[in-house]
C-alpha cells in the first residue's frame, strides 16, 4: 500500500493521486488563465473599439460644437448689432425723454417761481392788511382804554351819554326843532327839549348812564354781591327817576311825558330783563326808560310827525298853486285851439294853391301842343311850361 499523502474528510489521496490531482488543477488554472488572457484581449479589442468609437463620437461632438460656436458666433454679432442699434435707439430715446422731462420740469419750475411770487406778493398785500388791522386793533384798543378812562369818571361818563344823545337827535332832526340845554321856568336845564308842532310843551330828554351799579352787578360772584348790586342798580335808577320826574315834568309848561336816555344797549337790557317793577314805577312817574336804537325810532316818528304838519301847514299854498296851475291849463288849451285853427287855415290855403298850380300845368299842356311857326315861337312858347314859373305864376294867383 502506498502511503497517503493528502486526507480530506472520508477522502484519501496517494502520491500518485496527488500528482494527478495537481496537474489536473495546474492544466484548469493554465486554462482559466488562458480564458481569461482571451477575455482580456477581447475586453481590450473591445476597449479600443470603443475608445475608437468614443474618439469619432468626440470628434464629431467637437464638430458640432466648432459648427454650434461658429452659429454662436454668428448669432452673437447679430445679436451685438441689434443691440448696438437697440442702444443707440435707446439712446436717442433717452435722449428725447430728457430733453421733455427737462422742458417740463422747466415750464414746472417757472410756473412754480411765478405761482410763488404770487402767492408771495398776495401774501405780502395780506401783512399789509393785517399791519393795518394790527394799527387799527392798537388805535382801538387805545380808544377803548380811553373810554374806559372816560367811563370811569362820573362826570365824563355822563358827558359822554349826553353827547351821544345829541348826536342822535342832531342827525335825525331839522335845527330849530330841538334845543339842548333849555332853561325851563324853575331855571332846570335839561340836556336836551324837542318842539313839536302845533304844542308849544317841548318833550324833555335828560341822559342817565348808571354804569358802577351795572358793573358791580355784572362782576359779582356770589348770590349776596348780586343782591347789593342789584339794589344799588335799582336805587340809581330810582333816583335818577324821580330826578327828571320831579326837576323837569313841569304842568302846562312840558310833556307828561319825560324820556330818560340809557346810552348803553347792554344796561338798557338788563334793566328790562331783570328790573321790571323798576321799569314800571318809572312809566307810572311818566318817564320812560330809552336806549339808543329806541330813542333813534321815537325822533324818527317824531321828524315824520314834524313833515306832516309841515305839510298840513303848506296844504293851501299847495291848494292855490294847483288852482294857478289849472288856469294854467286851461290858457293852454285856447292856444291849442287857435293853433288848431291856424294850422286849418294854412292847409286850406295850400289846397288852393296846388289848384292853381295844376291849372298852370293844365294851360302849360295846351300851348306846348299847339303848333307855331319857327323855332324861336315854339322855345317862347315852351318857356311857359317849367315848374319854378307855373310855381311863381300859381304864387301871384
Amino acid at each position: 500500500m502506498s502511503n497517503t499523502v493528502l486526507s480530506i474528510g472520508p477522502f484519501a489521496l496517494t502520491g500518485p493521486e496527488a500528482l494527478s490531482a495537481l496537474a489536473a488543477m495546474i492544466a484548469a488554472a493554465l486554462v482559466a488563465l488562458a480564458v481569461l488572457t482571451l477575455r482580456s484581449s477581447r475586453a481590450r479589442s473591445t476597449e479600443a473599439e470603443m475608445q475608437a468609437m468614443r474618439a469619432e463620437e468626440i470628434e464629431e461632438r467637437m464638430g458640432e460644437l466648432a459648427r454650434m460656436q461658429a452659429e454662436m458666433t454668428g448669432r452673437l454679432q447679430a445679436v451685438g448689432e441689434t443691440l448696438t442699434g437697440r442702444q443707440a435707439e435707446l439712446t436717442r430715446v433717452m435722449a428725447e425723454r430728457l430733453d421733455a422731462v427737462s422742458q417740463r420740469v422747466g415750464q414746472s419750475m417757472d410756473t412754480t417761481a411765478h405761482r410763488t411770487a404770487e402767492s408771495l406778493r398776495v401774501l405780502h398785500e395780506r401783512l399789509a392788511v393785517i399791519d393795518s388791522a394790527q394799527k387799527n386793533i392798537t388805535d382801538l384798543s387805545t380808544q377803548v382804554t380811553s373810554l374806559r378812562d372816560v367811563l370811569s369818571n362820573k362826570q365824563s361818563r355822563g358827558a359822554f351819554g349826553q353827547a351821544r344823545m345829541e348826536a342822535i337827535v342832531a342827525d335825525g332832526l331839522p335845527k330849530g326843532s330841538f334845543a339842548f340845554q333849555h332853561t325851563l321856568s324853575n331855571s332846570k336845564r335839561p340836556d336836551c327839549v324837542i318842539f313839536l308842532p302845533s304844542d308849544p310843551r317841548p318833550l324833555v330828554i335828560d341822559a342817565k348812564f348808571p354804569l358802577e351799579a351795572f358793573t358791580a352787578l355784572r362782576d359779582a360772584t356770589n348770590d349776596e354781591g348780586r343782591k347789593l348790586a342789584a339794589q344799588r342798580l335799582r336805587q340809581d335808577v330810582q333816583r335818577h327817576v324821580n330826578d327828571i320826574s320831579e326837576r323837569y315834568l313841569i304842568p302846562g309848561e312840558t310833556q307828561e311825558l319825560a324820556l330818560m336816555f340809557v346810552p348803553s344797549e347792554s344796561v338798557y337790557a338788563e334793566l328790562h330783563d331783570g328790573f321790571d317793577d323798576l321799569i314800571q314805577k318809572a312809566y307810572r312817574a311818566q318817564v320812560v326808560l330809552v336806549s339808543p336804537s329806541l330813542l333813534m325810532l321815537a325822533i324818527q316818528v317824531m321828524q315824520q310827525i314834524q313833515k306832516d304838519a309841515r305839510m298840513r301847514e303848506a296844504a293851501h299854498v299847495i291848494r292855490t298853486e294847483v288852482g294857478h296851475l289849472i288856469d294854467d291849463v286851461g290858457r293852454l288849451r285856447e292856444r291849442v285851439l287857435k293853433l288848431q285853427q291856424h294850422f286849418g287855415q294854412v292847409t286850406e290855403d295850400v289846397a288852393q294853391v296846388l289848384i292853381s298850380a295844376d291849372k298852370i300845368t293844365k294851360r302849360g299842356g295846351r300851348i306846348e301842343s299847339l303848333e307855331f311857326e319857327g323855332d324861336e315861337s315854339a322855345r317862347e312858347a315852351r318857356m311857359v311850361i317849367p315848374g319854378p314859373i307855373t310855381r311863381t305864376v300859381a304864387a301871384a294867383e
